[in-house]
């Protein structure tokens, strides 16, 4: 398989790496809960693949450019909930793991 020449537009470059980053991070949260023993839902199992194979065939895991940054392989609900999956592979108590957005104070 000849591999192509690397392309010299900086987005494109850009697309790919986190193509690789967010096939690694979907394989390493397989892989955390396969070492750990942890068993992962039926849904959490399916929503692993199906990313996966769309990263894979068309280098995002999204149709929806309103959901997910140009350029990223992942749309934001995609990432946070692989974050979750990732958290209950380590054994994170449920909650933590996930960032929590800081909330504004109302001085009322």
């Amino acid at each position: 398989m000849k591999r192509k020449p690397p392309s010299n537009n900086p987005f494109e470059a850009q697309r790919k790496a986190a193509q690789r980053a967010a096939l690694n991070a979907l394989r390493r949260a397989r892989r955390t809960a396969d070492k750990a023993g942890v068993a992962l839902s039926e849904w959490e199992g399916e929503f692993l693949e199906s990313v996966s194979d769309r990263v894979r065939s068309h280098g995002r895991a999204f149709g929806d450019p309103e959901k997910g940054a140009p350029g990223q392989a992942l749309s934001t609900l995609q990432g946070r909930k692989l974050k979750e999956i990732t958290a209950k592979a380590k054994g994170a108590p449920k909650g933590e793991g996930v960032p929590r957005w800081p909330r504004s104070r109302r001085s009322d």
